[in-house]
């Protein structure tokens, strides 16, 4: 049976599936320190913004193992803060544990870090859970309007392997597919990094029909009237309602918006960065050029081979996430319900 968790948190150790293997080989890792809980983040061994976030929180603990000194607290945060600018949920997450531990006496750290660590995933896993029935009401919806199955579309993954469990986007769909509902979902293969790969991965997995396709090819979809949602997660969202996620989004947007197609954002209020007031000020990710030079697959004897489809000369703009502005979506399913872009600020206060 394929796991549904690509994290488990054992005190002294996380057991992570290792995604650059994906979607060609399973393979399981083991971090023990903070430096490989940073790498792990760093290299997209784990993606997400909430699998990052719980991640760095299993780093925090891992480094006050030995020493919960202040020092040792500072540095593992600054550390794992420098991994990945863009989700939110990392700094969400190593705030908690900073207001957690800064107070505690230096003998304490660890069991609080260990214990808080172990909170974040739990509430993780019930915040999804939650977003994928609020959303649930958004697929009953259209399925009760057009008597048909319901086509969603995504982009990037966002389901249990982007978070603690369950996933954001697809877990309404996940919901869907448990209740019956005959619902279906094109995915688009998001390059360069390819993480609509690890949606297709997912939903064979769980049985639920669906069909890859190139980024390109959304457009014509939307305007055939071949797509009756679209739903994205979000690395963050301001408190305005524009919303930061992997480059590619902002194109659907554009696309559904033109062709009166409801466009959903689902995240959980972690995802919320109400101190900053629009996408203009969200920093945006530049990658290394080869991710874009270059492509990994499998040969025809099915082994693993990277290919360079540019020359190393050649100039790359790699930015890994794009915005979209809050007028371009429809609604935000959070765990608290689904709300308006205009409304994300009374969240604050949830």
């Amino acid at each position: 049976m394929t796991p549904t968790r690509p994290i488990t948190w054992f005190d002294d150790h996380a057991l992570i599936l290792d995604q650059t293997r994906l979607p060609h080989a399973t393979h399981m890792l083991t971090l023990r320190t903070l430096e490989a809980a940073a790498e792990a983040i760093r290299d997209m061994q784990v993606r997400g913004a909430p699998l990052i976030g719980a991640t760095a929180a299993c780093g925090v603990a891992l480094a006050l193992q030995d020493d919960g000194s202040d020092s040792r607290l500072e540095s593992a945060l600054a550390l794992l803060a420098a991994t990945r600018p863009t989700a939110v949920n990392l700094h969400w997450a190593l705030e908690r544990m900073a207001r957690r531990l800064r107070p505690l006496p230096v003998s304490a750290r660890h069991a609080a870090a260990v214990a808080e660590s172990h909170a974040i995933i739990e509430e993780d896993i019930d915040t999804n859970c939650r977003i994928g029935q609020h959303g649930l009401d958004i697929l009953r919806a259209i399925a009760e309007r057009k008597h048909g199955r319901v086509r969603v579309m995504t982009h990037c993954n966002a389901g249990w392997l982007a978070t603690a469990d369950h996933g954001t986007a697809l877990s309404p769909i996940y919901a869907a597919h448990a209740e019956g509902m005959d619902v279906s979902v094109w995915v688009s293969e998001t390059r360069p990094r390819n993480q609509g790969l690890l949606t297709a991965w997912e939903l064979r997995a769980r049985g639920v029909p669906h069909t890859l396709i190139a980024d390109n090819a959304a457009g014509l979809l939307l305007m055939r009237g071949e797509v009756d949602v679209v739903i994205t997660g979000a690395d963050r969202v301001a408190a305005n309602g524009d919303t930061a996620n992997k480059i590619g989004t902002y194109l659907k947007a554009l696309a559904a918006h033109d062709n009166a197609v409801p466009f959903y954002i689902a995240a959980p209020v972690s995802t919320i960065d109400f101190a900053c007031p629009g996408g203009e000020h969200i920093p945006i990710e530049d990658r290394h050029g080869d991710e874009v030079r270059c492509i990994a697959g499998l040969t025809r004897d099915g082994q693993s081979a990277e290919v360079r489809i540019a020359q190393s000369e050649t100039a790359v703009d790699n930015p890994a996430f794009d915005v979209t502005p809050a007028r371009l979506i429809t609604g935000i399913i959070t765990e608290h319900g689904i709300c308006t872009p205009a409304q994300v600020r009374a969240l604050g206060g949830t």
